[in-house]
């Protein structure tokens, strides 16, 4: 084996010298958000939400941390550098907008906005303030597999990537409650969650501009349809897309809510990426049909090898300390505010110029 990952990454500051706070708990997402810039050495001070039943939640997880009383005590606390943010989708634009005019930086879950008009407000205060409207892509920046297929990448193990194909099957339930909707009713109102290709779809567009090193693409066809939730008119049960980038690579990605009850996990993620002199497979969160195989599995082949990675525990998650520094130094390592903005932008495109698939009416 040729290729190792990288060291995991230490804290990046010392403590008290990156304070954040979270705000907009609806998304169990806000609780890894939190935990990695934790991880990464920052102080999570305070937290709120109006809605006492998500403010218990994040108690629960982070009980040594003080509550906040209002949105304005947050926002107009000076020692708060950042805010880290999972409200319901179709508002995570308004509270960033809030978020930068009060002169913080801004993290929020993804999709982080439902609309063209939303970005375009959401661009014009970044260039505004120079404030950051960093994105939680989690499929990519929050699994060790996809962590060491970067990495992978950057050495050359398999030369220039042409391809990525992604899929991101969810499970609509819970494993506590199999085969019944784990949802909020507003999920399934589609100006609130976006679509399919927004929502899911986002995570995709985002690895297949970063895994091929493109800058912006064309969607050359998107599709969603909803196959088998009669009773949630507005829901995409299913959706597709392909995208050209403006490198020449090419892109595909399907996601769905057809998880089955029987599968160990909330949904079987792959990603495939192909490139000029071999390939990688990622089973990023367990190997199907093994069990106890929760965690990270990359797969290699290339010119000289034919490798297996079992990569839990092993890689670790720079964004969130990549993302500290760039808020205290003012740079773009962690991700380009141009690059958070472009997947969503194309996830946007994708969903509004989706053909519905006639047999979904039927």
């Amino acid at each position: 084996m040729s290729y190792i990952p990288r060291p995991k990454p230490a804290p990046v500051v010392k403590p008290g010298e990156f304070v954040f706070a979270a705000m907009g708990l609806y998304h169990g997402h806000i609780f890894g958000m939190c935990k990695g810039l934790i991880e990464a050495g920052g102080v999570l001070k305070t937290y709120y939400d109006p809605d006492p039943r998500y403010m218990a939640g994040f108690a629960n997880n982070f009980p040594d941390v003080k509550p906040a009383a209002s949105e304005e005590e947050i926002l107009g606390d000076p020692a708060i550098i950042l805010v880290a943010g999972a409200t319901k989708t179709d508002e995570r634009c308004a509270l960033g907008l809030k978020v930068i005019a009060a002169g913080k930086d801004y993290f929020t879950d993804k999709a982080p906005l439902t609309t063209l008009d939303q970005l375009a407000q959401a661009r014009e205060a970044v260039q505004k303030t120079g404030k950051k409207y960093a994105v939680y892509y989690s499929e990519r920046i929050h699994v060790e597999s996809a962590v060491f297929a970067g990495q992978l990448i950057e050495e050359g193990a398999i030369g220039r990537v042409v391809q990525v194909i992604g899929f991101g099957p969810h499970r609509l339930g819970t494993l506590e409650q199999p085969g019944k909707p784990g949802r909020p009713a507003w999920f399934f109102v589609k100006k609130h969650y976006g679509g399919i290709l927004c929502d899911i779809g986002s995570h995709n567009v985002e690895q297949i501009l970063y895994y091929t090193g493109a800058h912006d693409g064309t969607v050359t066809r998107s599709q969603i349809a909803n196959y088998n939730h009669p009773e949630f008119p507005e829901l995409d049960d299913f959706g597709d897309c392909q995208i050209t980038l403006d490198n020449n690579a090419t892109g595909y990605f399907r996601v769905d809510w057809f998880t089955p009850d029987g599968l160990q996990d909330w949904g079987d993620g792959r990603l495939f990426i192909l490139g000029t002199e071999g390939f990688i497979e990622q089973r990023k969160y367990f190997n199907l049909g093994l069990k106890n195989s929760r965690g990270g599995h990359l797969f290699l082949a290339n010119r000289t090898e034919e490798t297996y990675f079992p990569l839990t525990g092993q890689v670790g998650y720079p964004f969130f300390g990549e993302l500290i520094l760039d808020c205290l130094n003012r740079t773009e390592k962690a991700m380009t505010q141009d690059h958070a903005f472009k997947a969503i932008e194309l996830s946007l495109i994708a969903q509004r110029d989706a053909v519905i698939l006639e047999a979904s009416k039927k």
